[in-house]
């Protein structure tokens, strides 16, 4: 367990949740650093987004060290500025060795503008043998250890999108190496609850444990809204009545940050019934995993693309 530190807010738009057994306390609303980085979004209007969230009371900061070629990184990092004591920041690395991860951390850091992060994650867990090579010799284990030790990092977590099977692989072996994660990041949506559900297998787990829950792609990156079957604000709602520390979304404009907000203010009126009756009228376009293609496809396995982010012994 980790020392608690008290982050610094100015109000109040969102309710706080526990972050596991790390006695921080989390917006229930985590700001996604994708959509900060994107081409299309201007570098001012991130930064006026990322302060108008932290102004109004989201504290939880998601980033990674791969996202677009380090521009999010770059931009929360211009944002962080002057309210570095109000945010929880956690970025992720790609690195499958102990050098290269430990090299994308200071990368990360440089970038962010800070000493340290407050959660540090090990990126795309989604093959099988991802937690054997997490924590074999020389592995990113070792750097996430040594990275604990000289301050540059306050907690630890995994992520990953493909299949339970696999964060339950990493659980298992962390077990096996008595390594406590303090978080873990993975889809919990309408129709995850139908398809390869980390909701069913991973979820129960986590909770049992103390481990602070990030859930991410509460849309599917827009793709559960392709099948017509549901809104965004009924996503939101189900991710947000799960047993979840923060709902990372992506946000990259002022009005879709407005609703995130708009959920969160909402969420106490909506009824069992309702959350049954979203379940029910997603459950036939989810079961083949059409619409969570980061689920069926490789279009969102970024490390399957860049071997050369996972360390030299990776690359063969």
């Amino acid at each position: 367990m980790t020392a608690q530190r008290k982050l610094s807010h100015a109000k109040a738009d969102i309710a706080y949740r526990e972050l596991g057994k790390t006695g921080e306390r989390v917006s229930c609303i985590g700001l996604g650093g994708y959509h900060l980085g994107l081409p299309r979004v201007e570098e001012a209007d991130a930064i006026k987004i990322f302060h108008a969230a932290v102004d109004r009371g989201i504290n939880f900061s998601d980033n990674s060290w791969d996202y677009n070629e380090g521009e999010s990184e770059r931009r929360v990092g211009k944002a962080l500025k002057g309210r570095r004591d109000k945010v929880f920041v956690m970025t992720k690395f790609d690195g499958r060795t102990r050098e290269s991860a430990l090299q994308q951390l200071d990368e990360s850091l440089e970038r962010l503008g800070t000493d340290h992060v407050d959660l540090w994650q090990f990126h795309e867990n989604i093959r099988l043998e991802d937690p054997d090579r997490f924590f074999a010799e020389g592995g990113a284990c070792e750097a996430m250890l040594e990275a604990k030790k000289s301050g540059k990092v306050r907690n630890f977590g995994f992520t990953g999108h493909k299949d339970p099977s696999v964060h339950l692989r990493m659980l298992e072996l962390a077990g096996k190496n008595k390594f406590e994660f303090d978080t873990v990041q993975m889809p919990l949506n309408v129709m995850d609850a139908h398809f390869r559900s980390f909701g069913k297998e991973v979820l129960p787990v986590l909770v049992k444990r103390g481990i602070g829950v990030l859930g991410m792609k509460p849309m599917g990156d827009g793709n559960l809204l392709k099948s017509k079957k549901v809104s965004a604000l009924e996503c939101l709602h189900y991710a947000l009545s799960l047993p979840t520390s923060v709902v990372i979304t992506g946000i990259d404009s002022l009005r879709i940050l407005e609703q995130a907000f708009e959920a969160v203010r909402t969420l106490s009126s909506v009824t069992q019934r309702e959350l049954a009756a979203i379940l029910k009228k997603t459950k036939s376009a989810a079961s083949k995993g059409e619409f969570e293609p980061f689920k069926t496809t490789a279009q969102f396995d970024s490390t399957a693309a860049h071997p050369e982010w996972l360390g030299s012994s990776q690359q063969n």
